[in-house]
């Protein structure tokens, strides 16, 4: 399903208007077996049997799920493609930020190459290969790419010029793991 921005994948602990419950409604055993920030635009996939969600659940843990997400960052980036290798944990003064740990920090590695460039801003294709909390958002503002809208990671300049995070989960690629058959499944970002 492709959830809009501000909608929670799975109900919170005061929300309840969440993307689950509109699988739900399509069909009763649907269940979330990844989740997308609750300012991140994009593709949720849901299994709909134990057989179904067992089998996702797997390839997201094995990373055998290719991920590109579009991003709208502030700058201009210094080289067309690259890799970002830094480290993440918790940043305990800032919660829910992460901040880089050398030590003991989840290891993260995001992928990007731009897109187009367009005055101050560019657009980026992003691959993660690993799922650390706000990788994306991290990673590229310790570059100096701060994603357009982020509340958490941009200066307030960058964050006042979006109306929204622009950040969209734009592509899953991944064996069906009932079928074993290739299936790429894409949703358009609507910035």
């Amino acid at each position: 399903m492709n959830k809009p921005a501000g909608l929670f994948t799975t109900p919170g602990r005061f929300e309840k208007r969440c993307l689950l419950n509109e699988a739900q409604a399509l069909r009763a055993e649907a269940q979330a077996v990844h989740r997308l920030d609750l300012d991140t635009s994009g593709l949720v996939v849901f299994g709909c049997s134990k057989r179904g969600i067992s089998g996702l659940n797997q390839l997201f843990r094995e990373r055998r799920i290719d991920k590109q997400y579009v991003a709208q960052v502030a700058g201009t980036a210094a080289v067309d493609a690259g890799e970002i290798t830094f480290p993440l944990g918790p940043d305990r003064l800032r919660r829910p930020c992460q901040r880089v740990n050398w030590r003991t920090g989840k290891q993260a590695l995001t992928r990007y190459r731009v897109l187009s460039s367009a005055g101050s801003q560019t657009r980026l294709a992003l691959m993660p290969v690993t799922g650390v909390r706000h990788q994306l958002r991290l990673h590229l503002a310790l570059i100096g790419l701060p994603i357009v809208g982020c509340d958490l990671y941009a200066p307030a300049s960058v964050r006042a010029s979006g109306a929204r995070l622009m950040l969209h989960a734009q592509r899953l690629t991944f064996a069906h793991p009932a079928t074993n058959r290739v299936l790429m499944l894409e949703a358009a970002p609507d910035f």
